[in-house]
């Protein structure tokens, strides 16, 4: 398998991308969020998303053009609207921004409307805990799983990302979707013609199965849904934060990324960023957040959260991704499209 730098990744990413429509700055914006998603061995955020950014491009559900602006500002409270175009550029002016507001004001909250697809939500954050911010990252995406109760899908999988900075070592990154478990699990089992168990997944019909086809037709389960409905609240929840408080729309609004033919998605992200110097004190929090984290590794077999991730990323930044050949020839020619 050859190994490219992250520098050429990014370079053969945003050549398919310019030819399918997008300007230069969000070309570039975007392969740098997918590199680093693969480099971090995500290929699900990665390379596996550039043939579909790509058709939609083409085919108008982006808009390739879009030049992200921040739409209104009070206060601590900022929207940056994203004009239908790929999510990457439009979340970097919105954490721009916010690191700057918080500074000021200790805390941001500001939403991204008229987006589509964020890819890892975590890197999102990394800017702002390079600023010694804690951040909160909640995106939406289009309908994949049910209300608690329900059979139909209405919200998406939903994710929310957190980021502690710590002064030395690397920061605490948590980030996970709300479904019980990946949609990307399901389509594996339906290709390779897997059961899969019950709980992941209701059918088109909205009962429960172990047909992996049958649950890519339905809906994904919330989190934590066979014994309780709190994973379907905290959907509730990060949905109506990323869609009626700032305008974008709902999940069962947009249709499927997986799909090239549909309408602009127009789902939202928002993003809560704080300042611990306007709380506690730096000083403090730094000592308590070291306090607690050597009370967590006291025990055998305790991995911070985001240390895997870290680990690989700093590994391709030194040798390079294994990237199939397949999809290098992919990317060839989307760029000569």
């Amino acid at each position: 398998m050859p190994v490219v730098s992250l520098i050429d990744l990014e370079n053969k990413i945003a050549a398919a991308l310019s030819a399918s429509g997008a300007s230069s700055a969000m070309a570039g914006s975007t392969a740098k969020a997918l590199a680093q998603a693969e480099a971090q061995g995500i290929g699900s955020h990665g390379l596996g998303r550039v043939a579909q950014y790509c058709a939609q491009l083409r085919n108008g559900r982006v808009n390739g053009q879009a030049k992200a602006a921040v739409l209104r500002a009070k206060g601590s409270a900022l929207l940056v609207d994203a004009q239908q175009g790929l999510a990457f550029p439009a979340c970097d002016l919105a954490i721009q921004e916010a690191i700057r507001v918080a500074k000021e004001q200790g805390v941001c909250f500001v939403g991204v409307t008229n987006s589509h697809h964020c890819g890892v939500l975590i890197d999102h954050l990394r800017a702002a805990g390079a600023a010694g911010l804690v951040g909160l990252g909640f995106a939406n995406s289009p309908a994949a799983m049910p209300a608690p109760g329900g059979r139909h899908p209405i919200f998406g999988t939903n994710p929310i990302a957190a980021l502690f900075p710590r002064r030395s070592g690397e920061h605490l990154m948590i980030d996970f979707s709300l479904s019980e478990v990946a949609r990307g699990k399901v389509m594996v089992a339906a290709k390779e013609g897997r059961s899969i168990p019950l709980g992941w997944a209701l059918d088109g019909n909205g009962e429960p199965t172990t047909d992996a086809k049958a649950a890519l037709e339905g809906s994904m389960l919330p989190i934590g849904s066979v014994s309780s409905v709190k994973g379907g609240m905290l959907a509730l929840i990060v949905e109506l934060l990323v869609t009626a408080l700032i305008g974008a729309q709902f999940g069962y609004e947009a249709d499927s990324f997986f799909v090239d033919e549909g309408n602009a998605p127009r789902i939202g992200q928002s993003f809560l960023l704080i300042d611990p110097g306007a709380l506690a004190g730096q000083e403090s929090y730094q000592v308590r957040i070291e306090v607690l984290i050597n009370e967590m590794l006291v025990d055998d077999g305790v991995r911070l959260a985001g240390q895997r991730r870290e680990k690989l990323l700093q590994q391709a930044m030194k040798a390079g991704v294994d990237v199939a050949q397949a999809q290098l020839d992919l990317m060839a020619r989307l760029a000569q499209a």
